[in-house]
């Protein structure tokens, strides 16, 4: 079980958890793309890990932009030599009550999440399936891939979607040697769960400490966040494993907030 030579494109890997799975990756020999929207981000990220003596490449990649997501996947196959690991990780959070949610703002979350995970895995696929030599797509799904919360319709749908398409993903890609799974982390303390704390008080009109402890770790059993390092660490377990008998699964990191 080793990912080492092996090419892993990341998106939404400038920052986050997309950014500690690129490093873990780059750490365990992997040629890394980190790929974000923020181009500046995405080659600061990808010079911080050339700098520790691995290779990266810089990829401006808007997730829901197909010509982006097809010349971003190219480059990655030029500048790294292939695209045998896929992390489809960018992702946003807009929260509202249902009645109040801008349909506008539907249609963003779902495009980012569900339109640029078909886009990219579309994308590598083709690149896995004519170089032979099997591969991983990994989706970022979330405790959401298995919970509802409140003010999350959208993402809690679209989670809900990653392990349907990681499904269907592991049925066609099998014979060729491609595994689909899904990483189903809990509140992890990124800047996109730092932006929903503010928000979430607001929601409810309860302070910010009530959110973390009421509503985000509640359900945990020791109260603690998920870390970037669990995250990325699964992500490894799942990229190096070697056959088709884990494929098509989802597991939850989450401090036993969901317990399967």
């Amino acid at each position: 079980m080793t990912i080492e030579n092996k090419v892993a494109l990341i998106t939404g890997a400038a920052s986050g958890i997309g950014r500690r799975i690129a490093e873990v990756f780059a750490a365990h020999g992997a040629h890394v793309a980190v790929a974000d929207i923020q181009r500046d981000a995405a080659q600061a990220a990808a010079e911080a890990i050339r700098a520790r003596g691995a290779r990266a490449a810089a990829i401006a990649m808007d997730v829901t932009s197909e010509a982006e997501v097809e010349a971003g996947v190219a480059q990655t196959v030029r500048e790294l030599g292939g695209v045998d690991i896929l992390v489809s990780n960018a992702g946003i959070q807009i929260v509202n009550p249902i009645e109040q949610f801008a349909y506008a703002d539907w249609k963003k979350l779902m495009a980012i999440h569900v339109d640029g995970a078909f886009l990219t895995t579309r994308a590598c696929l083709r690149h896995m399936y004519a170089a032979g030599r099997g591969g991983a797509i990994l989706y970022m799904g979330s405790v959401h891939s298995k919970e509802a919360s409140p003010l999350k319709a959208p993402y809690v749908a679209a989670k809900h979607a990653l392990i349907g398409l990681a499904k269907v993903v592991a049925k066609e890609g099998a014979a060729h040697g491609v595994r689909a799974n899904v990483i189903c982390p809990g509140f992890v303390r990124t800047p996109l769960v730092e932006k929903q704390i503010p928000e979430q008080a607001r929601e409810f009109g309860i302070s910010e400490a009530e959110v973390i402890k009421n509503i985000m770790l509640k359900n945990t059993v020791d109260g603690e966040f998920t870390t970037l390092d669990d995250v990325a660490q699964c992500a490894l377990f799942f990229a190096g494993f070697a056959s088709n008998a884990l494929t098509g699964q989802s597991i939850v990191v989450s401090h036993g907030w969901h317990m399967q």
